[in-house]
């Protein structure tokens, strides 16, 4: 396990980078072209990148990035 310290501002840029990484794999996530594999290697790193960020974010925040799955969509963990 590795600790940081981060000033104020660093944790606003790490917030911003981390939302937007959020944002565009949901966009991913819903795209036809995209292979059940490459998919499957994109849940796995939005796991991770959505555990960073419940560190640092309100849990208001937070569910704005919450999966929603549809019906019947297999559970890639």
């Amino acid at each position: 396990m590795l600790g940081f310290l981060f000033n104020a501002k660093e944790v606003q840029e790490l917030e911003y980078l981390l939302k937007r990484e959020l944002e565009e794999m949901l966009l991913d996530f819903s795209d036809k072209r995209i292979d059940y594999l490459v998919k499957r290697a994109m849940e796995e790193r939005y796991s991770i990148m959505f555990r960073m960020y419940a560190r640092i974010a309100s849990p208001n925040e937070l569910s704005k990035y919450v999966r929603r799955r549809k019906l019947g969509e297999e559970h890639f963990t």
